[in-house]
């Protein structure tokens, strides 16, 4: 396997991956950041706690990781796995690090400008040991060359799926950007119905699915919420399924809510943006949910108020 030092450096010309290996006491190896070689790699982990998002929003997942799939493939969220999504031009390398003090493992996932686009902690020893066989590149490499995508439709009249990978290409910035365009429903709501929100369904037993992004990578769950909290500086956290999700108010600047074609015909999402118009998260329904559960979310969603 190839080893760290000397790996790539950034402008400042200090190690790429310093934040993640410290050069202290750990090592770093490249592994092929392409598909399907990091699929194959991703679905080796049986116990990973695997982690998407940023100062805005958050999501984190304790389990095993479902076939990860790229912008323009179809996608699933599937109960009991770790659902990740790539923009397969957007993510620039990943890592194995190791601390060699607490023997922890992770796994990271980096876009080009050495922005974090995933990570995943190794709990498990077995997992650790399988870390060994993730295929690793020389350092200096090119790991960012993808296969030939798939076609993505074009979000101004595309589906749900559409909406996510126009996110999932920038942040979604182009997008917001010509929202004039969008040729499905939209309007902005207060992003402070979010904790409402989150707190009804929870209290009926609606389930929902929500999409934390980062560079490049979204992490999504869907289910019953299982508790909500907030507290007194504008942090909401809400138990998803198997999931953490944690959503900090005071970053939000924008808040719409959207209407697309999905499984049920047309479904709303709430799509939260930064202060840079990145849209960090998203609550809706995901795939097949049942009628009645389509219909208790989109008669809640018409009853938020405008911004």
């Amino acid at each position: 396997m190839t080893d760290h030092d000397p790996g790539p450096r950034g402008a400042d010309g200090r190690c790429a991956f310093e934040r993640c290996c410290g050069r202290r006491n750990g090592s770093v190896r490249l592994i092929d950041a392409r598909m399907p070689e990091l699929a194959r790699c991703l679905t080796l982990f049986q116990h990973v706690q695997a982690v998407t998002g940023g100062p805005v929003a958050r999501i984190d997942q304790a389990g095993g990781y479902a076939v990860p799939s790229l912008r323009g493939d179809a996608f699933a969220v599937t109960p009991g796995s770790i659902a990740l999504r790539v923009d397969g031009a957007g993510i620039a390398s990943a890592v194995v690090a190791r601390d060699e003090g607490t023997g922890s493992v992770a796994l990271h996932l980096f876009d080009a400008a050495g922005r974090t686009a995933h990570q995943g902690r190794l709990l498990s020893e077995g997992d650790r040991l399988l870390a060994g066989l993730a295929r690793t590149v020389d350092a200096g490499a090119s790991a960012a060359v993808p296969p030939a995508a798939p076609e993505v439709p074009a979000w101004e009249n595309g589906d749900q799926l559409a909406q996510l990978d126009a996110v999932l290409a920038d942040g979604g910035t182009a997008r917001r950007r010509a929202f004039h365009r969008y040729r499905g429903e939209h309007r902005t709501i207060e992003a402070g119905v979010v904790p409402a929100v989150l707190d009804h369904v929870c209290s009926v037993g609606l389930p929902i699915g929500v999409a934390v992004f980062a560079p490049a990578a979204l992490q999504a769950c869907g289910g019953r919420v299982h508790v909500t909290d907030r507290t007194v500086g504008g942090r909401v956290f809400a138990a998803v399924a198997e999931s953490s999700v944690e959503i900090d108010l005071a970053g939000v600047r924008a808040c719409h809510l959207v209407r697309s074609t999905a499984a049920h015909g047309p479904t709303s999402a709430i799509e939260l943006d930064d202060e840079d118009g990145r849209c960090v998260a998203v609550i809706t329904q995901f795939g097949i949910v049942g009628e009645d559960v389509h219909a208790a979310w989109e008669h809640l969603t018409a009853s938020l108020p405008d911004a």
